[in-house]
């Protein structure tokens, strides 16, 4: 009789189990194709990246950016753009290679992490649902759909009416969800849609519309090392520090779509599927590679697509959502003579064109702005769901009441949040709710960039980063946390630094 070999594991971190030892999948056998050129690039490649850029076109760059430039102009400002834009994007490869060698998704690393999963992993789960859940994303889209039906911007005793489409928003989303075979998948699809619209329109109409002086003023201020504005509050540009590009600190909480996307490890992990999908089991424990000549081959080729996902896609694309709106924004303002309100900057610069320019450019720049928050009320709303379901392996008795089948907990917590969603939102307008969430992703700046330095400097020699990695890790903890830490103090007090 053969004796059976146990299987090879691979120790990393505390509490968690080992994780165990197989072969990198090539790309092509990951993404099921001959060969990875241009179209398959695009085609099958690009995702998790157009996930995060739908996320990262609304709130920073619809709302907070063209609001802080409105209000007080590109100098001073444009810098935090890029600042944050630059950190934000590396921040985003650390956490990534974690999730690409591991085929773990983060909430489940950090459980690996001293003192380990049963601290880690429901203290992460919670920040995400805290920083979030006030629902500004989906009550500014919501201030949008009731512009667009009916012609006009909504007057303040007509508040509630937009909270109802904002809820209508939330039952499309699950409705997207429910309907896919992959959710991922579906996300990507609905993001290619939304983002290479509104990307494609807006330049368009920027080059309509807006004066060359005024690009000339956005694009030179975004290089332009200067003071903050005076009168800017620490609310106001920490929001903007936190919420360009993505989420700073909490970036992490999208990042799992690289296992379900199948990149590296993730293709020997598993995805979540949508109702329509059929059972897939998801691994509660990760699979990483051995130290051999064939796998560091593969992994370079691994972490190349990443940097083009990262740097080609998100990067430019969020830099391109900034720029567009910040400057049609201020070529807004120019002509009104009126600066943009916390209440009104979701329609401010649809309203102010009309009289130029005509219903026309009114009822586009309406449903710009209603794809532009839709789709970060899709990546966000997701995601939220998303990360709860996946720390739920941590727990042995959840893992068992689900069956190893996540849609049973998916599906349940969604509409659980919904609920609570559909309430909250009706605490504070919807920008000043998404200022809070901003300056809450500056709060996971303070914590995760320490837990990546610790999880990814264990991983196998070839995945491990550059020491001037973790300088850059080191830098968004130290750029996003003085944010955290003014408003904070803002909050409660006198902000540390005035401006």
């Amino acid at each position: 009789m053969t004796e059976v070999q146990p299987a090879r594991t691979y120790p990393l971190g505390v509490s968690r189990p080992p994780l165990e030892l197989g072969d990198l999948p090539t790309p092509e056998e990951a993404f099921g194709v001959r060969r990875i050129g241009p179209r398959e690039l695009c085609a099958y490649v690009v995702g998790p990246s157009l996930i995060a850029l739908g996320i990262s076109i609304g709130s920073g760059e619809w709302l907070l950016g063209p609001q802080a430039v409105g209000q007080f102009g590109f100098t001073g400002v444009g810098w935090v753009i890029l600042v944050s834009a630059v950190l934000q994007t590396f921040y985003n490869v650390e956490c990534a290679r974690y999730v690409v060698a591991t085929g773990e998704v983060p909430v489940l690393g950090w459980g690996r992490v001293p003192p380990g999963a049963a601290f880690w992993v429901p203290f992460s789960a919670f920040v995400v649902i805290f920083a979030f859940i006030a629902g500004g994303w989906a009550a500014s889209a919501g201030q949008g759909v009731f512009a667009l039906v009916n012609g006009r911007v909504a007057a303040p005793d007509e508040v509630q009416a937009t909270r109802w489409y904002a809820i209508a928003l939330l039952v499309l989303v699950f409705v997207i969800t429910a309907a896919a075979r992959k959710i991922s998948r579906a996300l990507e699809l609905s993001n290619w849609v939304m983002v290479g619209t509104i990307l494609i329109v807006l330049l368009v109409v920027d080059l309509v519309v807006v004066p060359w002086s005024v690009w000339w003023e956005g694009i030179s201020g975004l290089v332009t090392p200067a003071a903050p504005p005076a009168g800017i509050t620490a609310t106001q540009l920490g929001a903007l520090a936190g919420f360009t590009a993505l989420a700073s600190g909490l970036n992490w909480y999208v990042m799992g779509h690289y296992r379900d996307k199948g990149y590296g490890m993730g293709h020997r992990t598993g995805y979540i599927t949508g109702l329509r999908g059929g059972r897939r089991d998801v691994r509660a424990v990760g699979v990483t590679f051995p130290d051999d000549e064939r796998n560091t081959t593969l992994w370079r080729r691994w972490y190349r697509l990443l940097m083009v996902d990262m740097w080609g896609v998100f990067f430019v694309g969020a830099m391109l959502g900034m720029l567009l709106p910040t400057v049609l924004m201020s070529h807004a303002v120019a002509l009104s003579g009126r600066q943009p309100t916390a209440a009104t900057v979701p329609t401010f610069v649809a309203d102010t064109l009309r009289p130029q320019y005509g219903t026309g450019m009114f009822y586009l720049l309406l449903l710009m702005g209603v794809l532009i928050l839709f789709s970060t009320q899709l990546g966000i709303f997701e995601a939220m769901v998303r990360v709860v379901t996946d720390a739920a392996p941590a727990s042995k008795r959840l893992r068992g009441l689900i069956e190893n089948d996540p849609r049973r907990f998916y599906y349940p917590f969604m509409i659980t949040l919904l609920v609570v969603i559909a309430f909250v939102l009706h605490l504070a307008v919807p920008v000043a709710l998404i200022q809070f969430s901003a300056n809450m992703s500056n709060f996971g700046a303070l914590i995760y960039p320490f837990l990546l330095m610790y999880l990814n400097s264990r991983l196998p020699r070839a995945a491990r980063p550059r020491p001037w990695h973790y300088v850059i890790l080191v830098l968004n903890f130290l750029f996003f946390g003085f944010f955290f830490v003014n408003f904070v103090a803002d909050f409660v007090g006198d902000p540390l630094v005035t401006f």
